[in-house]
């Protein structure tokens, strides 16, 4: 395994992260231990997840994920051994409405609150990571595009946000703060008011990062490299659709996308031609797609995590395997002259 600092800190977290969305409902209490107990020996020190989980949010499952992890630290009793981040859920009224009644502002008291729960639920006294999910404000995220202003005055101030995060810190409760679905402005702000006011410097955007949406290079990468606020890529697979196992319509049996057809992100024309291009570029030098896929990932300068997501230990050796390849130079220009035929298909 390969391993690189946390931000500015001297924390090191592995390249590849387990990431623990499915584990709930897709995946069985049983099998989420599974995935954790040979994440743990193959050198997997970093796992992710969110008080939303599982995936997709329902109020039944909600903060299934957390409470399976929680019980698997008990059970093992190997905390001191991870890294653990989760997040902190933000507005969504209109989609989970039994989230502190959907306003889940990141104000004092929804801090604390989702902060408190988190840690019972996770069975530990500190989180390693405590991120948030997505900007409480109205900007571009899950894909939106075409950017809408709204007035600043209607979502909590940044300070603030600090300042909470700050007295978590000094209690113990979290080490690190970090965002998510972010822009290159809000994690500029934060970290502008962070030193202005002597307050946590965040140390990581957790931002979706694979083939099909290379968006995260526009602005995002050189914040990321100055600033040392290093990516955690989420979807790097893009739900599994790099691996070229959807293509001529194929939906295999529990699959995400055959439980979950409403998940169209990756599934577009244009998304669809660039998947053929790239599964034809790992055939022509006998690599398995989802391994290189997930390689490139892995060799941006800008990273500090892959986040992984599997639903069968095949896919999670598989992908904790890509560590291990490096992608020659040949591989690397027919990929680009694939991006630049295909750009960005799934922002």
């Amino acid at each position: 395994m390969q391993y690189r600092n946390l931000g500015n800190t001297e924390t090191q977290v592995s390249v590849i992260c387990l990431g623990t969305m499915t584990w709930g409902q897709q995946n069985t209490r049983k099998e989420a231990f599974e995935q954790m107990d040979y994440a743990l020996t193959e050198g997997v020190n970093f796992f992710d997840t969110a008080e939303l989980y599982s995936i997709p949010p329902k109020a039944e499952t909600y903060g299934h994920t957390e409470t399976i992890i929680g019980e698997w630290f008990n059970a093992r009793g190997q905390r001191d051994k991870i890294v653990l981040a989760t997040k902190i859920a933000g507005p969504g009224s209109d989609w989970i409405p039994y989230i502190r009644s959907g306003r889940t502002t990141y104000n004092r008291k929804n801090i604390q609150s989702a902060l408190d729960a988190s840690l019972k639920r996770l069975q530990t006294d500190y989180i390693d990571l405590y991120q948030l999910h997505w900007p409480e404000r109205k900007t571009n995220f899950f894909g939106q595009l075409g950017f809408v202003p709204e007035d600043d005055n209607q979502y909590t101030s940044f300070v603030e946000t600090l300042q909470v995060m700050d007295e978590a810190v000094r209690t113990g409760k979290i080490r690190y703060i970090g965002l998510s679905n972010e822009t290159p402005w809000g994690v500029m702000k934060f970290l502008e008011l962070a030193r202005q006011h002597n307050l946590p410097r965040i140390v990581s955007v957790q931002n979706p990062y694979n083939l099909l949406n290379r968006s995260y290079e526009i602005g995002m990468a050189e914040v990321s490299w100055r600033e040392k606020v290093g990516l955690l890529s989420y979807s790097p697979l893009g739900f599994g659709a790099l691996s070229g196992k959807y293509l001529n319509n194929r939906r295999p049996s529990g699959s995400r996308l055959d439980l979950f057809p409403n998940y169209t992100r990756y599934s577009s024309q244009n998304a669809i031609r660039a998947i053929e291009s790239y599964v034809s570029i790992a055939k022509k030098y006998r690599l398995d797609p989802a391994q290189m896929s997930l390689a490139y990932v892995n060799s941006r300068l800008f990273l500090t995590s892959t986040i992984i997501g599997a639903t069968t230990m095949e896919q999670l050796k598989s992908n904790i395997n890509s560590v291990h390849m490096n992608l020659s130079k040949d591989v690397l220009e027919e990929i680009e002259e694939v991006h630049q035929s295909h750009p960005n298909p799934s922002p």
